[in-house]
């Protein structure tokens, strides 16, 4: 069985970057077809994909957020890490580690991020 478990900072100021771990377990983050990413839910609002990491390594990115945002993974901890700078009270959310397969099957249970001062 598959899991996944985000971890960070509840609070972060505006204009600083927000980061947060996704730990895998259950299912290596490079094997094929596998992608993995991050999606965000604002309060109020629905589902926002953020980006993904493939299992080859790559990246893909929303056009919205392309700019502010990084996702990398270190495979020896089986984890990936979202980096998202220059935050501001728009983002705001609830944000979940997910993988991609034939749909997004598996999500994390997603923690809680405020950008306020």
């Amino acid at each position: 069985q598959v899991q996944l478990q985000e971890s960070g900072p509840g609070l972060v100021k505006p204009s600083q970057t927000l980061s947060l771990t996704c730990t895998v377990s259950g299912g290596s983050i490079t094997t094929s077809p596998y992608i993995w990413g991050w999606v965000r839910q604002p309060p109020g609002k629905g589902l926002e994909w953020m980006g993904v990491t493939v299992y080859d390594g790559s990246t893909r990115y929303s056009p919205s957020l392309k700019s502010r945002t990084s996702i990398s993974r270190d495979t020896s901890k089986n984890q990936l890490s979202l980096q998202l700078s220059s935050v501001t009270p728009e983002d705001t959310a609830v944000y979940y580690c997910v993988r991609g397969g034939m749909g997004y099957d598996y999500w994390g249970q997603g923690t809680q991020v405020t950008v306020s001062s």
